[in-house]
């Protein structure tokens, strides 16, 4: 069977990989236009700063070493440019020799990937200009920053490349300045979260500007500021991380269905519309994995995963895709942030009975060294209980609450069937009831009515104007609003009355609800605890 693979990087390659050793009979070959077969493309931000040191770092094989390792037949520099599915051909183009081509197939998968888009405004084309795709736009920027030609920098895009750019440029000096169209930062988090992370990114030296376009690049020669639809920014640099575009222009007339976003469609198997034409990787949409809907997911690990599955199945074996998450994991300065299943408002738009917390708890034992805090937010079904999505911010771990999340949702989970999972306990790792299942405790807890609270969200909407703040912090820390110490409170408070509107708010959210408890008790029937206290809230009386 003669296989022919259309890109490489990390699809093409996991397809080539995986299928010589599903049968090291196959004739596979790799043809990609570039003169890499395989590189690190997440790790090109911190590469920019020297975290990676050296450019060989990111070169995961060279087409020499792969083919020597696979027994795969590798074509650099090669660019197809026309399928042919009637035929089994496909026209290409030897970018050196220019030399046109014909390559024959049974099989042929296409993973070409995605590029990153070049908007069509004045000034792109000036000295300064960067992307962030390759190592070689890696390069350009390093060595720009190395010659001391980069003092300001405007990132333009805040997804999780631009995001990782802009920490690492920060952290070599630069002052960075974020730009993006949208009404905040980083896709996969709900609002709330995105303004948290915005302050975040502030107060360490990063301003975000949001609802801002790039109209123009304005510079002589090289880039000396940008122009946007609010204000200008000077600038020495601009790196444009605004997006990507799936590699497909090639495909118009060869009959294989693309989406409206240009990427390549396929069913669970992995396969076009057309027979024996598979498509992994950035070039293809695949289904989220709870609402069964189209869905987009150019990251490697998709990538990787994809490219497993459609080389067993070219062998000979029948594995569905499951689908994806929307999984996601980024280090920014002094706080890690990370994302799983659905947003509140997706999961809203979806069809759920949504019900959501934000809670903060220890990621660690209180009294461990470099102990810190988890802000999570949890959704789930109201009916169902069953787990939909997960956001936490923090310094530590992120990742691990993210795959525990993961591997829930996957199982269909309710919060019942993990409320009380025996998860690894000991005090450099976790607490003593792990910080999931606090989180998740908290949700039951919200769900059946014994924690009765009011969202960030809806407390910046003002839906709690008409509540008396209550301070049940340790010590005072809210100026204007009523102290209540929960140690002294042993019975009715002549200063409160029963029906009185009282929104209890403390440091996390802990103290609060224990405060709340302990007024139901005593016949208090008004009360209202503020999700995530004045660690994730600005308070104000």
């Amino acid at each position: 069977m003669k296989v022919l693979i259309i890109g490489g990087v990390a699809a093409g390659t996991k397809v080539a990989a995986k299928l010589k050793r599903e049968n090291y009979n196959c004739d596979v070959t790799i043809l990609t236009k570039s003169k890499e077969i395989s590189y690190a493309g997440c790790g090109l931000p911190y590469y920019v700063s020297k975290v990676i040191p050296e450019r060989s770092q990111l070169i995961v094989n060279t087409p020499e070493s792969f083919s020597k390792l696979t027994g795969v037949s590798v074509m650099t520099e090669v660019e197809v440019t026309k399928v042919n599915p009637a035929e089994k051909t496909v026209d290409a183009l030897n970018l050196n020799t220019q030399e046109v081509l014909k390559y024959e197939y049974d099989k042929l998968v296409v993973a070409t990937g995605a590029e990153a888009i070049k908007p069509p405004i004045n000034g792109i084309d000036l000295k300064n200009v960067f992307f962030m795709r390759t190592p070689d736009d890696a390069d350009a920027l390093r060595n720009a920053v190395e010659a001391g030609e980069i003092k300001r920098a405007v990132v333009v895009g805040g997804g999780y490349i631009g995001l990782e750019i802009a920490e690492n440029l920060s952290s070599q000096g630069v002052k960075t300045t974020i730009i993006d169209m949208a009404k905040h930062i980083l896709p996969g988090f709900d609002d709330e979260f995105g303004e948290y992370i915005e302050n975040h990114l502030a107060d360490q030296g990063i301003m975000t500007f949001t609802e801002t376009k790039l109209e123009a690049i304005i510079g002589e020669e090289k880039v000396e500021k940008i122009k946007t639809n609010n204000r200008a920014f000077k600038a020495d640099a601009v790196i444009l991380s605004v997006g990507i575009r799936a590699n497909t222009a090639f495909l118009v007339d060869s009959g294989i269905e693309l989406m409206p976003n240009k990427t390549i469609k396929v069913n669970e198997f992995l396969q076009t519309n057309i027979e024996d034409i598979y498509a992994v990787g950035d070039c293809s949409t695949v289904t989220n994995r709870l609402t069964k809907e189209p869905a987009w997911s150019p990251m490697g690990s998709t990538a990787n995963i994809a490219g497993r599955i459609a080389a067993k199945n070219i062998a000979g074996t029948k594995i569905a895709y499951p689908g994806v998450l929307g999984t996601a994991v980024a280090k920014l300065p002094e706080l890690n942030v990370g994302r799983t299943g659905l947003t509140e408002a997706v999961a809203i738009q979806s069809g759920f009975n949504t019900i959501s917390v934000v809670a903060v708890v220890d990621d660690k034992a209180h009294y461990y060294p470099d102990a810190s805090s988890f802000i999570v937010k949890m959704i789930a079904d109201r009916e169902t209980k069953q787990l939909l999505g997960l956001q936490v911010l923090g310094k530590g771990a992120v990742d691990k609450m993210v795959d525990i999340a993961v591997t829930a949702i996957t199982m269909g989970a309710t919060l019942e069937d993990i409320e009380n999972m025996d998860l690894a306990y000991a005090p450099p790792f976790s607490t003593a009831i792990h910080p999931i299942s606090h989180v998740i405790n908290i949700l039951l807890n919200k769900i059946s009515g014994e924690f009765e609270t009011i969202t960030p969200a809806a407390y910046a909407n003002g839906e709690a104007k008409d509540y008396k703040v209550i301070d049940a912090s340790i010590s005072p820390s809210i100026d204007g609003a009523d102290y209540v110490d929960l140690t002294k409170v042993t019975g009715e408070l002549p200063e409160l009355s029963k029906d009185e509107k009282l929104l209890l708010v403390c440091t996390k959210g802990k103290r609060a609800y224990m405060l709340q408890n302990r007024l139901k008790h005593f016949g208090y029937t008004n009360t209202l605890v503020l999700e995530g206290g004045t660690t994730f809230n600005e308070v104000t009386i």
